[in-house]
């Protein structure tokens, strides 16, 4: 019995010293399966019960809440060139908005209302009827696996609440079943409340690596 639990021991220890003090590949590839096994199995859970929401971290993996040009476009629009600021934003981009009642200065006093970029992390909160208005970025569920991230244009009251949402990049709302011109509550997994820039590229580049693997990821 006490030759087993000093093998255990010393097992323990080599195991140790592998994972934190080795200089290895192998100890590399251990770290980062355990960074990633309490991320998802301890810190996301955590977060998804103190912000009252199932998915309290999106990473951005489309342009369509950018303010700039992709793929020379932008809100529809070829154009060969684009200083991207708000009031060039809003040159190219704001007729839609003022056809649908929202102003150049109601606008400006969104939240995020710069927008984000392909590859950004949103940190989520919990969306409800009382804290979701025109101008809030939510995420909800589309026609696709992956959320759609994108701003409420109008919300209106029928026997429950209704939200119609467009990317900011987009030339208008997403239309068809599971589109975005009448979303419930039950499509919502919340509202975004904070950009983190860049850090949504770590999920996007493994992603894009397993693809050729014939590994499915829902993102």
């Amino acid at each position: 019995m006490k030759n087993k639990w000093e093998k255990t021991k010393q097992y323990g220890k080599k195991t140790w010293h592998f994972i934190w003090h080795d200089d290895s590949a192998g100890s590399w590839i251990a770290n980062i399966i355990i960074a990633f096994l309490i991320i998802r199995f301890l810190v996301y859970p955590l977060l998804g019960v103190i912000f009252g929401t199932s998915f309290p971290i999106v990473a951005v993996i489309s342009e369509s809440m950018e303010h700039g040009l992709h793929n020379q476009q932008i809100c529809g629009q070829t154009l060969e060139e684009f200083q991207e600021s708000f009031d060039n934003y809003w040159e190219q981009c704001g007729q839609w908005y003022e056809e649908h009642n929202i102003t150049k200065e109601q606008f400006q006093k969104f939240p995020l209302k710069k927008g984000f970029r392909k590859g950004d992390i949103i940190i989520i909160w919990r969306s409800t009827s009382k804290n979701t208005d025109i101008g809030d970025v939510l995420v909800f569920q589309g026609n696709k696996p992956q959320p759609i991230i994108h701003r409420v244009v109008n919300k209106w009251e029928e026997e429950t609440t209704y939200y119609q949402t467009k990317g900011d990049h987009n030339a208008g709302s997403i239309t068809g079943n599971f589109g975005e011109t009448k979303i419930n509550q039950q499509r919502i997994y919340g509202k975004g409340i904070l950009r983190v820039p860049y850090f949504g590229y770590i999920k996007i580049l493994f992603v894009d690596a397993v693809k050729p693997l014939g590994i499915n990821i829902q993102r």
